[in-house]
């Protein structure tokens, strides 16, 4: 199933690059041509990459595995500019150049502004990455431009209103995130329809959570249909929607792929019925006792540690409620990255007086380190 946007049919799923197989550390690329051939094989077109990709392993893997094999003209490639990484107006442009000769594709079918927030909407403006965008698509580089999107939808509303030359939008929308409070797929959903804007969606899976997933969710989906994959519903939930362009789902391995492809060859919305089980689904992940962190980061300042606690703690709650402890165990290093490990809390306390929840925060960060820590 395809719809015509922006002047392009394109199928209901595309393939992200983000998470490619890795043999001996590295991509293995031998594996990510099987999976490019079956994918295009089963009349699938569009590829996801970015610049930061795996340092760029992932635009030479898309060359290699894709670029050189298939026309040109059979497939659509997203590429994207990091825009953290602006550091002057000339940076744009080399960033760009890098992305067409690590790919080697000669254009890019959809070019992004990449995981734009408040803070890079001001880095957009400082180097008129707004102009430079217009000006690829005038000298042929991009056919189409957008931005890909990680804020709250206050702020979605505030670049679509100011900037409708971008054409598209990726947003972050899976059923998990849906009536989040913290994410808000839903709200972000309706200000880009508001402004029509077709829609990529990223996250379907959320970063596979919803597929590992505890056993009372994978019991449950297994009696409302003994066939379908756990990762099924999670893809065929926002395929559902109206306005999407395509949902990339970061397949890692061939057997992904050929359960993804599977499905949605002949893509059928929910039905009903279905929905009834996703919400059935949606009721037991809020069921589970979390740490009721809100994020609002007055913990963060006066610790001595410099430890990410908010950060630490979503990471957990991932473990707590979808049962994926690779997963939580990936957050949580990314959360720990340059700043202190939870064994390093010295139980100065001074992160529970600013606690609005009033989480004992010091017990949890002890309970985590147990768990979490290599």
């Amino acid at each position: 199933m395809s719809e015509n946007y922006l002047g392009c049919n394109i199928p209901k799923l595309g393939f992200g690059l983000m998470r490619l197989p890795q043999k001996d550390g590295v991509i293995d690329v031998e594996q990510v041509k099987k999976m490019a051939d079956h994918f295009m094989a089963k009349g699938f077109t569009y590829f996801d990459t970015a610049y930061v990709y795996g340092g760029g392993a992932s635009e030479l893997a898309a060359k290699e595995a894709i670029v050189q094999r298939f026309p040109r003209e059979s497939f659509q490639l997203a590429d994207k500019l990091p825009v953290i990484d602006i550091k002057k107006e000339e940076d744009m442009e080399a960033f760009v150049q890098t992305s067409l000769e690590r790919t080697g594709a000669g254009y890019f079918d959809f070019y992004l502004l990449h995981a734009m927030n408040a803070a890079k909407v001001e880095i957009c403006d400082k180097f008129n990455a707004w102009d430079f965008m217009k000006q690829l698509k005038e000298r042929g580089i991009a056919k189409h431009i957008g931005f890909s999107f990680h804020d709250k939808p206050e702020v979605l509303e505030d670049i679509l209103s100011k900037h409708p030359e971008l054409e598209f939008v990726q947003l972050q929308i899976n059923y998990a995130d849906w009536d989040s409070e913290n994410v808000q797929s839903r709200r972000c959903y309706e200000v880009a329809r508001k402004y029509n804007k077709p829609i990529t969606v990223m996250e379907p899976v959320k970063g596979g959570s919803l597929v590992t997933m505890t056993p009372e969710v994978r019991e449950t989906f297994k009696a409302a249909n003994p066939d379908a994959s756990v990762a099924s519903w999670a893809v065929r939930f926002v395929a559902s929607l109206p306005g999407l362009i395509t949902v990339l789902s970061g397949m890692s391995d061939y057997d992904q792929m050929v359960d993804n492809t599977s499905y949605m060859e002949h893509f059928q919305p929910l039905s009903d019925e279905e929905y009834k089980t996703i919400d059935k689904v949606v009721g037991i992940l809020r069921s589970v006792p979390t740490i009721p962190c809100t994020a609002c980061k007055y913990c963060v300042d006066g610790c001595p540690m410099q430890i990410n606690i908010p950060s630490i703690f979503s990471a957990y709650n991932t473990l707590l409620v979808y049962g994926n402890e690779r997963g939580a165990k990936s957050s949580y290093k990314m959360a720990t990255n340059d700043r202190g490990l939870a064994s390093a809390c010295v139980h100065c306390l001074q992160c529970e007086a600013q606690c609005p929840q009033q989480i004992n925060i010091t017990e949890r960060l002890h309970e985590i380190a147990g768990i979490l820590e290599e």
